[in-house]
């Protein structure tokens, strides 16, 4: 497992969305080598290019889930959950021995802001179940909005991170980390059920305070 304090290769899988985008121009930013990756490579390339034309040079590639997870040393899975099995499944084999950060919020449409976790107990414990043992399984991020991404400041919102050991953990950490933001360890991966139940009350109180960016804080440590 990678563990080491080398800036890895980070594959964000399903990465042509705000969220994934977003996550992208940061690691990029930070000195990570970050390739995107999508159902195809037109729309895995397009998206690379539109974060180089921010940069101003080549920082990010793009190409297809699979080739861009057998690249990486740490996958990101930043797909719709209606998406989320099937990308789990085209993956698999090149996630074996790494590092898998699940961003996934098993939201429901149309009531994304009524919490309805799966029969597996949430997202990331669907993840380790296809993926297998000899994956570490992480869930973090999903409590970020993307209006946060693009802007270059530090984010005013926590990440909890939770999942199968402990050292993978700490690494994400380091994600956090180089995305602006503060992370906290939260623990195993059946505490992730909570982090992602914790979005549909966020996008609930976006609602009901006509904004798009509430986030969380871990105070009194």
């Amino acid at each position: 497992m990678m563990t080491n304090s080398t800036l890895h290769t980070i594959a964000v899988l399903g990465g042509t969305g705000k969220e994934g985008k977003g996550l992208a121009y940061r690691w990029a930013k930070s000195g990570y080598k970050v390739i995107i990756g999508s159902r195809t490579n037109e729309k895995a390339e397009a998206a690379a290019s539109d974060l180089n034309g921010i940069f101003g040079k080549e920082l990010v590639s793009g190409l297809e889930n699979l080739e861009a997870a057998k690249k990486a040393d740490i996958l990101v899975l930043t797909v719709p959950y209606s998406a989320h099995k099937a990308t789990l499944e085209t993956i698999k084999d090149a996630a074996q021995g790494k590092i898998f950060v699940d961003v996934t919020v098993p939201l429901v449409p149309p009531k994304v802001t009524k919490v309805q976790m799966p029969e597996a107990g949430s997202a990331a414990q669907e993840a380790q179940e296809v993926l297998g043992e000899n994956v570490s399984v992480v869930a973090a991020f999903q409590n970020i909005s993307h209006e946060h991404l693009f802007d270059d400041h530090d984010i005013n919102c926590d990440v909890l991170v939770t999942g199968k050991g402990k050292a993978a953990r700490l690494e994400v950490l380091k994600l956090v980390e180089a995305a602006g933001m503060k992370g906290w360890d939260a623990g195993v991966i059946e505490n992730a059920a909570v982090v992602e139940g914790l979005t549909s009350l966020l996008i609930y109180i976006n609602k009901q305070n006509k904004v798009k960016s509430a986030g969380i804080k871990i105070t009194g440590v």
